[in-house]
């Protein structure tokens, strides 16, 4: 019997990564870019715009080529992240304004509780766009219940994204320099161009009046990001701690600061990512400075493929103009990009760099951001209770390279709660959807087919229907009908 259990033991442990002991526990850091697609940076080609930190967080980590953000949308994707759970599952995770209330539940496990339960000291810095305190949102006041009540010991945030108001800080529970003589009053009704959006000179979704000590100087945001991310680790380094560390770079409006200006060879939006670089630079110098670099994980990828915007600089001729960026392709050779169900909606630059525990190289492992809450709970030999991070799967062997394969499915969300992509290994199924603008359904083979040209349904239609009605199963969604025609016939 003996002889068994050893036998056992020894096969657990080779297809099991082990949780690493209390003392060894790894820092984590995560960077989570906004809009940076997978062809944005030169460590996955991107040639008119250089990337010097991220490609070196690269060469020294892992560099996964299927890797995904949860939605092809901001608000979705950091809800799945933070929960474990797939934002089509709970109402109201579209993309969310300036004044809801928080989205997630205070009563459930999070990304950043898991680490917290584990003894780690956890932050958030930059963008937050969950939702802040009770629906309407009051600035005026201790903001509850926030990123605090949801397992963040510090946080510094900017409440939504940088085109919509307010555009403030706010530190904890407090807008930063708020005064209160000067109260904050933001009216959604407002709409980006009218004169009362503008705020330091630009447009914005909704109006902000009040709040003038408070507002942000857009081309110092990321200054400000970077600043504070170094700083919690400064203050942290004595013990685990846990940075979320969510830039505004690149998302619109792009303000990037002088010293960036014509840095790239794409315009202002190539611009803004040697800027994202440089905020990328900062970190790994500040973990270098402290002798933490070793025992650091480090995650760097998006919360959603990239795009050209027709309310930035992007905009020459007309919407999302390809001259205004002289070429560069924001997504590569992939189809789609920000909020669609096509390969370049969601996936994503995707890099782990652990230099005591992880050997540098690529990765084709099918990965999802989701899985980060469970694979770090593994890592932290962390329990989840049972119904929370329902979606979350545990591929921590994958994350640090012990193990080549990732996720068998995963579905791939457009904003709120459909329509879908779903992938299945290689295979990618978009069903009949308003924004895949093609009727359905569609069935590519991503293996040799990245670019989802070659519409395969009529030739699998078993595939087709296997794959629809595990994506059924999965979001408890009805099927496509069946009378619509296959994409091109």
């Amino acid at each position: 019997m003996s002889r068994w259990i050893f036998v056992l033991a020894v096969l657990l442990s080779a297809s099991h990564t082990l949780p690493v002991s209390a003392a060894d526990r790894p820092n984590i850091v995560l960077i989570y870019a906004d809009d940076i697609g997978y062809g944005d940076l030169s460590c996955y080609g991107a040639t008119k715009v250089k990337t010097p930190n991220c490609d070196k967080l690269a060469a020294s980590g892992i560099r996964f080529t299927d890797g995904h953000s949860v939605a092809s949308v901001c608000t979705p994707s950091r809800y799945s992240l933070m929960t474990g759970e797939y934002a089509f599952r709970k109402k109201g995770t579209g993309i969310a304004s300036g004044l809801e209330g928080l989205l997630i539940d205070t009563e459930r496990t999070t990304l950043p509780s898991v680490l917290q339960k584990a003894g780690y000291r956890t932050g958030v810095v930059g963008k937050w766009h969950l939702g802040l305190g009770a629906t309407p949102t009051n600035y005026n006041e201790a903001i509850k219940p926030g990123p605090r009540e949801v397992g963040f010991d510090y946080a510094w945030i900017l409440p939504a994204t940088g085109d919509r108001v307010p555009c403030v800080w706010v530190e904890n529970d407090r807008v930063v320099n708020l005064d209160p003589k000067d109260p904050i009053k933001l009216d959604y009704s407002v709409k980006r161009g009218d004169k009362e959006s503008f705020i330091n000179g630009v447009p914005r979704i909704g109006g902000q009046t009040g709040g003038k000590a408070a507002l942000w100087k857009d081309d110092e945001m990321s200054f400000v990001i970077a600043e504070k991310g170094c700083d919690f680790i400064q203050k942290s380094k004595d013990k685990p701690f846990f940075l979320f560390l969510a830039t505004h770079n690149i998302h619109v409006p792009r303000v990037p600061n002088a010293q960036f200006k014509g840095k790239s060879d794409c315009g202002v939006r190539g611009d803004a990512i040697v800027e994202f670089d440089w905020m990328v630079g900062q970190v790994l110098a500040k973990l270098d400075k402290l002798g933490l670099a070793e025992n650091t994980l480090v995650v760097l990828t998006s919360d959603n493929g990239g795009v050209l915007d027709d309310n930035g600089p992007d905009k020459v001729h007309g919407i999302g103009d390809p001259d205004a960026t002289n070429g560069h392709k924001p997504n590569g050779a992939l189809r789609g990009t920000k909020a669609t169900v096509f390969e370049g909606g969601t996936r994503v630059p995707f890099v782990v760099r652990w230099p005591a525990k992880v050997k540098p190289g690529t990765s084709d492992a099918l990965m999802s951001q989701m899985d980060l809450l469970a694979s770090f709970a593994a890592l932290t030999d962390q329990t989840i209770p049972k119904g929370h991070a329902p979606d979350s799967e545990n591929h921590l062997d994958s994350l640090l390279g012990a193990k080549k394969s990732g996720r068998e499915f995963l579905v791939e969300q457009s904003n709120g709660g459909a329509p879908f992509g779903f992938r299945s290994g290689t295979w990618k199924l978009v069903p009949s959807g308003p924004k895949a603008k093609e009727a359905g359904p569609a069935l590519f083979d991503l293996a040799t087919d990245l670019g989802e040209s070659k519409n395969l349904a009529a030739a699998n239609p078993d595939k087709v229907t296997a794959m629809a009605a595990k994506l059924a199963e999965i979001t408890g969604q009805p099927l496509p009908k069946k009378d619509k025609k296959p994409e091109g016939k």
